[in-house]
């Protein structure tokens, strides 16, 4: 009886706590791809690292998807493409509630989350050269801001109507435009991303630049427009030339698997992603924040039930939404 009871008991521990190294189960999808975002940006960066890691954790090929940001991620997620991807807070919820003008009014949920990532603070850089000293001085200028369907590009034209501003917006690539930043044909830069910014390390290799702050009151401004918006720091020396700690506003990023997938998968996915984390810095210093206490960030989006059930397990969680 003793023996029998013991057999149970570690047959539901091997259940409850899968190790950290899974082989492929037969009614698993035969690979994975992952939704990033363009080269030069973090999502990018951090992505090679994320697929590098699961390919050989899962015993499955994963293959990272440059895009052009969260929005098409989630287009992408919901027509079935990809099963997995990186979508901001922000973007997430225009896409959950219809609201984005990208949507076409259509609630896109057939993402769950399964772990955070890290924050993402709007920054704006320019070259020290060019005359411009505020982000009120932006008016006028040629400001790169990334992929369309990137948070920068989808969130922009909404800042510049809450601090009455006019700019012409140049959409691309973030290493071609950080190459332009840098040139001379752009003015600047405004980027939402997890720091430090890889585009923005290149353009501090040619050119001396200035980082623009919003100000307190445009701080306020900006809340009150969107109140998805969060406080958020770039805390000084992130970037060679950034002396001080740099106050603005931002949103959390989280990656997220499309809800058909097994719940046995993604519970391992969460569990590779944590357990491999000091790779994932190695990949991407903003994946220091790529911890099981940041799931509270997540005010919205039902946890997929392999990732509920892991933080159930783990203990890092009280009640989590699932399907």
């Amino acid at each position: 009886m003793r023996r029998n009871g013991l057999s149970r008991l570690l047959l539901a521990a091997a259940l409850l706590w899968p190790g950290a190294a899974f082989a492929a189960e037969p009614h698993w999808p035969a690979s994975l791809t992952l939704g990033t975002a363009s080269p030069g940006g973090t999502y990018y960066a951090y992505g090679e690292g994320l697929a590098r890691i699961l390919t050989r954790a899962l015993g499955l090929p994963v293959t990272m998807r440059p895009t052009e940001g969260p929005s098409e991620n989630i287009q992408l997620l919901e027509a079935g493409e990809i099963e997995l991807a990186f979508v901001t807070q922000g973007v997430a919820l225009q896409a959950w509630n219809g609201t984005g003008g990208w949507t076409g009014g259509k609630q896109l949920r057939a993402m769950r989350a399964m772990f955070p990532m890290y924050d993402t603070p709007f920054q704006f850089v320019v070259r020290q050269d060019a005359g411009i000293g505020s982000l009120a001085e932006l008016a006028g200028k040629r400001v790169g801001v990334g992929p369309r369907g990137g948070t920068t590009a989808t969130y922009m034209p909404e800042f510049l109507k809450a601090l009455k501003l006019e700019a012409t917006l140049v959409h691309g690539d973030w290493a071609d435009l950080a190459a332009q930043a840098a040139d001379r044909t752009l003015d600047g830069l405004a980027v939402a991303a997890g720091v430090p910014f890889p585009s923005f390390a290149e353009i501090e290799r040619k050119t001396k630049v200035r980082y623009l702050a919003p100000t307190r009151s445009q701080v306020l401004d900006l809340r009150l427009a969107m109140p998805e918006l969060g406080a958020s720091i770039v805390a000084a020396g992130s970037y060679p030339s950034l002396r001080t700690h740099y106050a603005t506003v931002g949103l959390y990023n989280f990656a997220v698997a499309h809800r058909d997938l097994p719940d046995d998968l993604v519970y391992a996915i969460v569990d590779a992603a944590f357990a491999n984390q000091e790779l994932l810095i190695e990949a991407h210093p903003a994946a220091a924040e790529t911890t099981p206490a940041n799931l509270s960030r997540n005010s919205f989006l039902p946890f997929h039930g392999g990732a509920a059930r892991w933080y159930h397990n783990k203990s890092a969680s009280g009640v989590i939404r699932g399907d």
